[in-house]
C-alpha cells in the first residue's frame, strides 16, 4: 500500500498485521511530519478503502 497524495499533502500508510492497528503519518510538501492518524482493522491488512475514508476526513476536517 503506498502513500496517498492530496493537495500538497503525504498521507503514509503503516500498519501491525499481529496487533491489528496502524497509522497515517501526514506530511507537507516539504516533507515534514505533521502528526499521524491512529487506526484500527481487522483481517490480514487494512482496506484501501478504509485508509481513503480516514485520510478525506482528514481533509475535509481541516480544508485541505
Amino acid at each position: 500500500m503506498g502513500a496517498i497524495e492530496r493537495n500538497g499533502f503525504r498521507f503514509v500508510p503503516e500498519f501491525s498485521v499481529s496487533h491489528q492497528n496502524g497509522a497515517i503519518h501526514v506530511y507537507n510538501n516539504k516533507e515534514r511530519f505533521i502528526e499521524e492518524i491512529k487506526f484500527e482493522f481487522s483481517g490480514d491488512f487494512p482496506g484501501l478503502d478504509q485508509i481513503e475514508d480516514l485520510v478525506n476526513e482528514y481533509c475535509n476536517q481541516r480544508q485541505i
